[in-house]
């Protein structure tokens, strides 16, 4: 079993490349399959949900080709089977595009319902619900969605919420079905944007990413293309909030700053500098920051992904804070983990209230799932001693080549096998 050790205490300086967003990819590469010619995507994020992804559509026919680490060639002309159910793909919450892409091109798709990290329930009754009423017949047996139609027909869809996955889910659907849909109540985020945009690059007809309300004409068919991922507005966040964490000074590049604007208001609020570029971010922390309070949202509101790594900042500045959790209800359980640290956080229901210590300590601590986990690395940054974490396959789901871009910084941050004891002498002999 792999895990991360970390040696505390050194502020992060530097400058760090941002990859491509992750969630913006899941959908891409499973919108390319609807495509019966070749697909080249650009600035694809090397992370395991992806790479999972890749495979699962390989094992139904799409020829995937991979041009480098970061290029893809998907052909969806092939395709011999719309049964998806596989263990893998059980992983990962990226795996229900896959009904809207199959459902839209196919009229019919078989997939195994999905998962991912353990931060509350998934509910696809939004996805359903669209599907519905585009004239699909849907059921969930066996722990799969099987959906299927005759023809699909455009129709006006409103979310009882803006789920970010519903919305994909039937955009992608919608764009291959007759006649006009009109999604009311989307979600709104950068990746909604982004999947759309692709989606157009390929002969889609899809207009009104990122407002109110998408509107759709289907088409027959969709041709091939060439696209370039937006960058990672998580990833990115990760680090400006670490780099805060650890009173650093940090260029942080290959980014769309009005993506991360939620993310820079706060900083600026509790005392950090941030400086925005066209395409990079400059944060510095110079002293101990203040409080705030902070109530997860949709975009444009502060981002529910980014909760852990606010929370363990906000632990570590002065006075008392409150961060509220209202998309995910399980979202606080890795608080138990910073306490192990020396944080003083009180979980109420989806309230964390925080009243800021001076510093954490080293500890062995287990990530439960993605955003939580990165959080935890970023306390062992900050924190004095050694900081161990465990489960960190959560943590490679989402951020590519993490210890490399760390020690970039000036970071002390390995990747080793929890069992090799060799490798932890060996590490703390180099940070000493």
């Amino acid at each position: 079993m792999k895990q991360y050790i970390i040696k505390g205490g050194t502020p992060l300086r530097g400058e760090v490349m941002i990859g491509g967003a992750k969630n913006a990819a899941l959908g891409i590469i499973v919108a390319a399959i609807m495509a019966n010619e070749p697909v080249t995507i650009e600035n694809l994020p090397d992370v395991d949900d992806v790479n999972v992804l890749l495979d699962a559509i390989e094992g139904i026919g799409a020829i995937v080709e991979r041009l480098d680490i970061h290029t893809v060639r998907i052909n969806g002309a092939l395709i011999n089977d719309v049964n998806v159910d596989e263990d893998s793909i059980r992983k990962i919450r990226g795996s229900y595009y896959l009904v809207g892409a199959l459902l839209g091109k196919y009229k019919k798709a078989l997939v195994a319902l999905p998962g991912g990290c353990q931060i509350g329930s998934r509910p696809i009754d939004q996805h359903i619900k669209g599907f519905e009423q585009l004239g699909a017949e849907v059921t969930i047996h066996h722990g799969r969605i099987d959906a299927k139609a005759e023809q699909l027909t455009g129709n006006h869809i409103y979310l009882d919420c803006p789920s970010v996955g519903a919305t994909i889910n039937i955009m992608m659907a919608a764009c291959m079905a007759e006649g006009k849909t009109i999604i009311e109540n989307p979600a709104k985020e950068p990746h909604i944007v982004d999947v759309a945009n692709f989606l157009n690059s390929m002969g889609a007809n899809i207009k009104g990413a990122g407002t109110d309300a998408i509107r759709i004409r289907g088409v027959d068919s969709l041709h091939g293309s060439e696209y370039s991922i937006i960058p990672d507005q998580i990833e990115a966040g990760t680090y400006m909030l670490a780099v805060a964490a650890t009173g650093g000074d940090v260029y942080i590049k290959n980014v769309i700053p009005k993506h991360l604007e939620a993310i820079t208001a706060k900083l600026i609020e509790i005392g950090a500098k941030v400086e925005e570029f066209d395409d990079c971010v400059h944060v510095v922390s110079d002293r101990r920051l203040s409080y705030a309070n902070v109530k997860t949202m949709p975009y444009p509101g502060f981002p529910t992904d980014m909760q852990p790594q606010m929370t363990t900042l906000l632990a570590l500045s002065e006075g008392t804070s409150i961060v509220t959790e209202t998309i995910f209800e399980t979202r606080l359980k890795y608080v138990g983990e910073l306490r192990r640290m020396g944080a003083n956080i009180t979980v109420e229901g989806n309230a964390a209230f925080i009243t800021g210590v001076e510093g954490f300590t080293g500890a062995a601590v287990s990530a439960p799932d993605l955003r939580a986990g990165a959080a935890l690395v970023m306390a062992g940054l900050a924190a004095e001693g050694f900081t161990y974490v465990d489960q960190i396959q959560y943590i490679e789901r989402g951020y590519e080549n993490f210890e490399q871009k760390i020690r970039g910084l000036g970071g002390h941050m390995e990747k080793i096998d929890a069992e090799d004891e060799r490798a932890v002498r060996k590490f703390k002999m180099k940070v000493s």
